[in-house]
């Protein structure tokens, strides 16, 4: 049903530079030059960024858009949710500071080849990678419904932007501040049901990917999924990302979520062991 993605080039490390910087409700967007990285995108790469001298992990950011900025070229948009020192390091960078950047990185989402009823899910700062991918769907005439979640409206991203990127949103929020009171687990069926969804794309965190795996296959839906894991290093050297996995033969194996993934299918994550 769907092409699997190859990568023509590999990944570049490269000094960019911070452009814009401005916050968005919970999270800090980042625009920044990335010479090279860009060109070489594809909706579910992601970046990893080093982060101040004391730290030897690098952090890994999803790329929400691509976009051009004049005699800049093409730049990199990132959504960064300060979470801890290295991400609050990113977040309070100014326009101007150097950064090192890696990418893009990991196995992006498979496209349809044919024009389907796609549902894309996305939680909280993971609904980033969602936009662009929203946007090479319809380039290919699938029909697009998307559901952005979050405990808050603080922590929903660009629900705004969801509107002009899908011909159905569903916005739920678990304190019920915006769209519909619940979350992904307890709506997701319905909302399957109501777009017949042939494909569905999801990101977010492991509970809810699990609840969108069963409820695609429960429906005989094909489901791609995103993890949302700890990627220190973002190229399969440290060995600090991995997931069990269901091979063809029916055994569980290890792999790495930063060079296998983060996007895999649905069915395919063990997701007990994963637990």
């Amino acid at each position: 049903m769907a092409e699997e993605p190859r990568s023509i080039q590999g990944p570049l490390h490269v000094t960019g530079e911070v452009l814009a910087t401005k916050k968005a409700g919970a999270y800090r967007h980042l625009t920044i030059t990335a010479p090279g990285i860009p060109q070489r995108f594809r909706a579910g790469n992601f970046v990893a960024v080093s982060v101040d001298e004391g730290r030897l992990a690098r952090r890994a950011l999803w790329i929400h858009r691509v976009k051009e900025s004049g005699a800049f070229g093409p730049t990199l948009d990132l959504v960064v949710s300060a979470t801890g020192p290295g991400t609050a390091w990113l977040a309070g960078r100014p326009a101007g500071t150097r950064l090192e950047v890696t990418g893009p990185l990991g196995r992006p989402f498979a496209l349809p080849r044919e024009p389907v009823a796609c549902v894309l899910v996305g939680e909280g700062h993971g609904a980033a990678p969602l936009f662009p991918l929203a946007e090479r769907l319809r380039e290919r005439g699938c029909g697009v419904s998307l559901v952005v979640a979050a405990p808050d409206e603080a922590r929903l991203l660009s629900a705004l932007e969801a509107r002009r990127s899908a011909r159905a949103v569903t916005v739920i929020t678990g304190d019920g501040s915006v769209g519909v009171r619940g979350d992904v687990p307890t709506q997701i069926g319905g909302v399957l049901e109501r777009a017949d969804a042939d494909i569905v794309y999801a990101v977010g965190s492991r509970e809810t990917l699990r609840a969108v795996a069963g409820a695609a296959e429960q429906r005989g839906a094909w489901s791609q999924v995103a993890l949302e894991t700890p990627m220190p290093c973002g190229t399969g050297l440290c060995q600090g990302c991995p997931v069990p996995v269901i091979a063809e033969d029916g055994a569980t194996r290890l792999v790495r979520a930063c060079i296998d993934g983060p996007v895999f299918r649905g069915d395919r994550v063990h997701w007990q062991a994963l637990a």
